[in-house]
């Protein structure tokens, strides 16, 4: 073969490992880990936006989703992701109160009970939340609703005092203070581990969503829902800047778009949610029950001594939260 038979080979053989090389840069895969199950309207809404992120970009960047602890459990992912080990992942937001009493103002008995109360304290938590998490190399995509939490028992709840010495299941710092003020005993548990745990008798009641009570079927441990809407958590979607950054700016576009969209789509399915699995709850045999006025001023009586609290522990952030939630 001639000199210049040579170099065409050697020219097509370098603009194929171009190609090649092109390819493998821009197909991008983010794994994803999640606490909750497939079934969780949570994780549904997250399958839905990867989805979307995948169509966008044309396949550029593909997001595996690792549901219910799967790849990290739940108090691990918000470090696996600070940390570079995956790109992104889902947290409850409030279980990061334990190093800044701010990611908990969601989860304060009874300072946001319906959905546009927890909208607006969303609105007015997010800046101090995007600032702290940014300190972090962490960006903020989107955060979404659960539905008002009630009150799970083995038996009927008239009165504060029914609580008393009863084991409590407890998700973060805020609920086990709240379960050691009412005289219960606070056990952590999370999600997948709440059939179990009552089970075994770790614990014997909770406070968590109708979503979460029709999941785990609450109807074979527990005999009680009372309807108390004591907050509105939230979860929140977390990216590593670095990552975020590594993609071109149109892919970068595509997810702050479908994270748009996911936030949206996530609070309406959370208001659905509230309807449906209370009725399936019903459905199953749980009571459904209207709290009586004498317990619900023994607990929002309990929820403006840990306000209180909370903002002594806050500090001038918490002030600006609330100044712009109450304003």
């Amino acid at each position: 073969m001639g000199s210049s038979g040579r170099k065409f080979l050697l020219t097509c053989a370098s603009l194929f490992g171009i190609c090649c090389f092109a390819t493998i840069s821009f197909a991008v895969t983010w794994d994803m880990p999640t606490p909750y199950p497939d079934k969780t309207f949570h994780t549904q809404n997250i399958a839905q936006f990867a989805d979307e992120v995948e169509k966008a970009t044309n396949g550029n960047l593909k997001i595996n989703i690792h549901s219910a602890g799967s790849l990290f459990k739940h108090p691990e992912i918000k470090n696996a992701v600070r940390g570079g080990q995956v790109p992104i992942g889902e947290i409850f937001l409030s279980l990061l109160s334990n190093e800044n009493a701010v990611f908990g103002a969601d989860s304060q008995p009874f300072l946001a009970t319906n959905y546009d109360e927890a909208a607006k304290l969303w609105a007015a938590q997010k800046p101090i939340i995007t600032k702290l998490l940014n300190e972090q190399g962490l960006m903020p995509l989107f955060s979404v609703a659960w539905p008002p939490q009630g009150l799970y028992t083995k038996k009927a709840i008239n009165t504060v005092e029914d609580l008393k010495g009863i084991k409590f299941r407890a998700y973060n710092a805020t609920l086990e203070k709240f379960a050691n003020l009412v005289g219960a005993a606070p056990t952590q548990v999370e999600v997948p581990d709440i059939p179990q745990a009552f089970a075994t008798g770790r614990v014997d009641a909770m406070i968590t969503s109708p979503s979460t009570g029709a999941n785990s079927k609450a109807w074979d441990f527990v005999t009680h829902y009372t309807d108390i809407q004591a907050w509105l958590p939230k979860n929140i979607v977390v990216v590593n800047q670095r990552a975020f950054r590594k993609l071109d700016q149109a892919d970068q576009q595509a997810v702050l778009t479908a994270a748009a969209a996911a936030e949206k789509r996530g609070w309406d399915m959370s208001v659905q949610e509230t309807t449906e699995k209370t009725a399936i709850l019903k459905e199953n045999g749980v009571i459904i029950v209207t709290p009586s006025q004498t317990l619900m001023d023994s607990l929002k009586k309990v929820g403006a001594e840990m306000l209180n609290d909370w903002k002594k522990e806050a500090g001038a952030d918490g002030e600006a939260i609330l100044q712009s939630y109450q304003n």
